[in-house]
């Protein structure tokens, strides 16, 4: 895992569910309904600890959680009862303490910043419709590779597109798939607790630092090397 250069301002790349928005149980509970469509029960717990994966990764771990195949049948009913129930929750998702201010201080301070989901873009549209997005900013979600996390894809493709060498980013997330693929991207992960996950868990994972939530973050850029040089 290589670290910023000293020459370079780094750029942050920001997991959305969890990290920017409110929105880690909604996840949950989506998954939960679809299921049990489904006929299938699961504690909210075990479903937690995949929200980050892609849907697809999900649904391979559920099968070794079943101890068997759903087939891709079942699978794709799934995947698409879950987007709809995830959008009926839409209203109650808010984004995190300090996460529209932490954006538009990086935007004043001309620090690139891009947002990679391991949601599809039609999941993650009306998150990302709470945050005040400047026209521009690269949003990579999970139709634009071929891998979601704990894959490194989607961080390479969001630093690709800041024109920035992944060693020179900072991996910002919620869950310890982020900060696998961080780690497999070559960029330093900071972890938030914002999304349910412990502090021992991020670090073990990855984590360079962990931060309580974007407004926590905020007041402590500095402890990445980023500083208002005005």
């Amino acid at each position: 895992m290589s670290t910023p250069s000293l020459s370079a301002r780094p750029a942050l790349l920001f997991d959305l569910d969890g990290t920017l928005v409110d929105s880690v149980y909604q996840h949950v509970l989506a998954w939960r309904e679809a299921l049990e469509t489904e006929g299938i029960e699961l504690s909210v717990w075990r479903i937690h600890r995949r929200i980050g994966m892609s849907g697809g990764l999900f649904l391979k771990a559920l099968d070794r959680e079943l101890g068997r195949s759903l087939g891709e049948e079942v699978a794709e009913r799934l995947r698409k009862n879950h987007a709809a129930s995830f959008r009926q929750l839409w209203d109650q998702i808010r984004p995190l303490p300090g996460a529209k201010e932490l954006l538009t201080t990086l935007t004043s301070m001309r620090v690139p910043w891009a947002i990679a989901t391991s949601g599809s873009e039609q999941s993650a549209k009306g998150p990302l419709g709470l945050l005040g997005i400047p026209d521009g900013t690269p949003i990579i979600t999970r139709d634009q590779v071929a891998y979601a996390k704990p894959n490194p894809d989607l961080f390479l493709a969001a630093a690709e597109r800041l024109h920035v060498p992944p060693g020179d980013c900072f991996v910002v997330g919620d869950s310890i798939w982020d900060l696998l693929a961080a780690q497999r991207a070559g960029a330093l992960g900071v972890g938030l607790l914002s999304g349910g996950y412990g502090s021992e868990e991020l670090v073990t994972a990855g984590a360079y630092r962990v931060y309580a939530d974007p407004a926590d973050l905020l007041g402590h850029l500095d402890e990445l090397g980023i500083r208002d040089s005005g």
